[in-house]
């Protein structure tokens, strides 16, 4: 079995003070700021990351909001399932911000932040596209038939994430995953897995009502 792969390691910027010189690690500035950082594929491991560190903050402040920043090419949809679980648990509004694209499994992220609090950069690119399967299909009939079960089980589930973020019908949200659907930021406006596109850094604001 493979084992997920680790977050690749962000080389560290190095300041001067008055006792010399000190490593900055650019992930804990961003903690420190409530930023989380979704810049890989979704595994296993980004997940627990993620969801350690939404768990932590809420810990530190549940009033504050937290800041996740997606440029991901999407990933395993239980590994997302465990993200988008968390972000919908906490107590913390959750501000979802694309920086470059989000695909498959990436969007469906993007669309769970707090109402009014999800935006794309203008130059984000966003794609809808059906479950693959984790390996090659392969085994007994019975086994095909499980895994097959399966994929119908999680195409559902992504449907119904849409539906309930987004304004597509029940109808819309199938066809559109049974096919890629790449969309600008303009248009995953328009579609309802943003809010708007951010054009300029904006100071965090309180959001009436759930998520």
């Amino acid at each position: 079995m493979t084992r997920p792969s680790a977050r690749p390691a962000v080389p560290g910027s190095t300041g001067r003070t008055t006792s010399g010189h000190r490593s900055t690690d650019p992930y804990a500035k961003l903690m420190e700021e409530r930023i989380l950082l979704l810049g890989t594929p979704i595994d296993e491991a980004s997940a627990n990351d993620l969801v350690s560190r939404f768990l932590l903050l809420e810990h530190r402040a549940p009033d504050r909001a937290i800041a996740l920043h997606v440029n991901s090419p999407g990933g395993s949809f239980h590994a997302m399932s465990v993200v988008y679980d968390t972000l919908r648990f906490v107590t913390c509004a959750v501000e979802t911000v694309c920086t470059g694209r989000a695909e498959g499994t990436a969007a469906l992220l993007l669309a769970a932040g707090t109402p009014g609090r999800r935006y794309v950069l203008p130059g984000a690119r966003l794609v809808l596209h059906r479950p693959a399967p984790p390996e090659p299909l392969e085994g007994s009939a019975s086994e095909l038939a499980a895994r097959a079960e399966e994929l119908s089980r999680i195409r559902d589930r992504m449907e119904e994430m849409l539906v309930r973020h987004t304004r597509r019908t029940p109808e819309q949200a199938r066809s559109d995953i049974e096919r890629d659907t790449v969309l600008d930021a303009r248009a995953a406006v328009e579609y309802g897995l943003a809010d708007r596109i951010l054009t300029a850094r904006e100071s965090p604001r309180p959001v009436p009502g759930a998520r």
